[in-house]
C-alpha cells in the first residue's frame, strides 16, 4: 500500500483540529504528515511532538523537499489564493481550505495554474459526504417525496464572535465561512446547473464584533430545479432543522444528527377530481375540503459527522484520485461556481470595510 505524504500549512482550527485530528487518529496507514508549517513557534513545537514530523516557519521552506505528494492549505482565507498558487507554481498537489478563494478570477487562476503545472488541486468541501446529507441526496433521489418544490437550507444559531472570522479583509463572515457547506449542497441538489440564478440575497452585520456578515439569506434556484432558500445566520436563538423539504407528495426534515421524512404513494389513495360546488356533509352543513392520507413515515439517525466521516471520506478521494488515477467526486469548478455566487452576493450587499 502507497502512504500519502502530507504537508500542512497553518495549525489553527483547521489545520490542526480538522486536518491534523484526522490524520493523527486513522488507523489506515495510508497517510503521513511528513511536514508542518506555522508561524507561531508554541505550534510548531506542538505539531513537532504531535506528528514527528518536520516544521518550518515558512511554508516556503517546502520548495526545497520531492517527498511531499500533498500540501494542505489552511491558511486564513485571504491567503488561500495566493499560497496556493504559489504552492502549484511549484509543482505541488493541494488541497485547499474553503473558502475556495474570495472571487471567482481567483478560483479560475488556481483552476488553470494547476492544470498548467500538471498538479491536482482539491477545495476541502467534505460536508457533500457527510452522513446527513448523503442521506438526504438518496432520499432525494429515490423520488419517494414526489417533485420538489422547495429546500430550506440553514447552518444558524446564536452567537457573537471576535476573532478574524469577523474581518472582511481576512475574507472572513459567514457566507464564506460557514456558507460554503451548504452551498456546496445547495448547488449538488441543483445538479451544478450552469443555468443557476441567485433571485435574491441579503447580507448583514449584527452581533459580529467586526465588520463581517453573521447574517446571510439567499434564494437560487435553475430551470425545472427547486427553489432553494439558504440561510446562514447567527441571530436565530431559536434554530431546529437544518434542512426542510417540500414536495408533492411529501416532506422532510433534518438535523445533523436525525432525518425524518414522509410521504404517500398516489395509487394508495382516493384520486380527485375538482368539485366547484360548495362541499356539505351528508346533513347539508358545509364540509371542509380535507382527507386522510395513508402515510409512509421514517425516522433515521444518523452516525458520524462532516468532521470524521465526511473527513475520511474526502481523503479516500484524494487518495483514489492521486494513487488510483481516479476521478474526483467533487471538483474545483463546482467551488469556484459557489465563489461565483458569494462574489456576487457581497455585490449586491456590499457592506462597509471598517477594520
Amino acid at each position: 500500500m502507497k502512504q500519502m505524504r502530507i504537508a500542512i500549512i497553518g495549525q489553527g482550527r483547521s489545520g490542526r483540529d480538522i486536518h491534523g485530528a484526522f490524520l493523527l487518529n486513522d488507523k489506515s496507514e495510508r497517510y503521513k504528515v511528513v511536514a508542518v508549517c506555522d508561524w507561531k513557534a508554541d505550534r510548531r513545537e506542538r505539531a513537532a511532538k504531535d506528528f514527528g514530523c518536520d516544521v518550518y516557519e515558512d511554508y516556503r521552506e517546502l520548495f526545497k523537499r520531492d517527498d511531499i505528494d500533498l500540501v494542505v492549505n489552511s491558511t486564513f482565507s485571504y491567503e488561500h489564493c495566493p499560497v496556493t498558487l504559489d504552492l502549484l507554481s511549484h509543482g505541488f498537489n493541494v488541497l485547499v481550505e474553503k473558502p475556495f478563494a474570495m472571487t471567482e478570477a481567483d478560483c479560475k487562476k488556481m483552476i488553470d495554474t494547476a492544470y498548467e503545472n500538471n498538479v491536482k488541486l482539491f477545495v476541502f468541501q467534505q460536508s457533500r459526504f457527510a452522513p446527513y446529507y448523503t442521506k438526504i441526496r438518496e432520499i432525494v433521489d429515490s423520488g419517494v417525496l414526489g417533485k420538489i418544490e422547495q429546500i430550506s437550507i440553514s447552518f444558524s444559531g446564536f452567537a457573537r464572535r471576535w476573532d478574524w472570522q469577523c474581518s472582511q479583509r481576512f475574507g472572513g463572515g459567514g457566507l464564506y465561512n460557514t456558507g460554503p457547506h451548504p452551498l456546496d449542497q445547495a448547488l449538488d441538489l441543483l445538479d451544478f446547473d450552469p443555468q443557476t440564478t441567485l433571485l435574491y440575497s441579503r447580507l448583514d452585520t449584527l452581533n459580529t464584533y467586526g465588520d463581517a456578515d453573521d447574517y446571510a439569506k439567499l434564494l437560487i434556484t435553475a430551470p425545472g430545479k427547486p427553489l432553494i432558500d439558504l440561510e446562514v445566520s447567527s441571530a436565530n436563538g431559536y434554530f431546529k432543522d437544518n434542512y426542510v423539504i417540500h414536495a408533492k407528495n411529501g416532506s422532510l426534515r433534518a438535523t445533523l444528527r436525525e432525518i425524518q421524512y414522509k410521504y404517500f404513494v398516489p395509487l394508495e389513495n382516493v384520486d380527485h377530481t375538482l368539485i366547484l360546488e360548495p362541499l356539505c356533509h351528508e346533513n347539508g352543513y358545509p364540509a371542509y375540503c380535507s382527507e386522510k392520507l395513508n402515510w409512509h413515515e421514517e425516522t433515521i439517525s444518523l452516525d458520524g459527522s462532516a468532521f470524521d466521516v465526511g473527513t475520511s471520506r474526502y481523503y479516500d478521494m484524494v487518495y483514489r484520485c492521486l494513487f488510483e488515477g481516479r476521478r474526483p467526486e467533487i471538483e474545483p469548478w463546482q467551488s469556484m461556481m459557489q465563489i461565483q455566487i458569494s462574489e456576487q452576493v457581497h455585490r449586491d450587499n456590499p457592506l462597509t470595510i471598517k477594520y
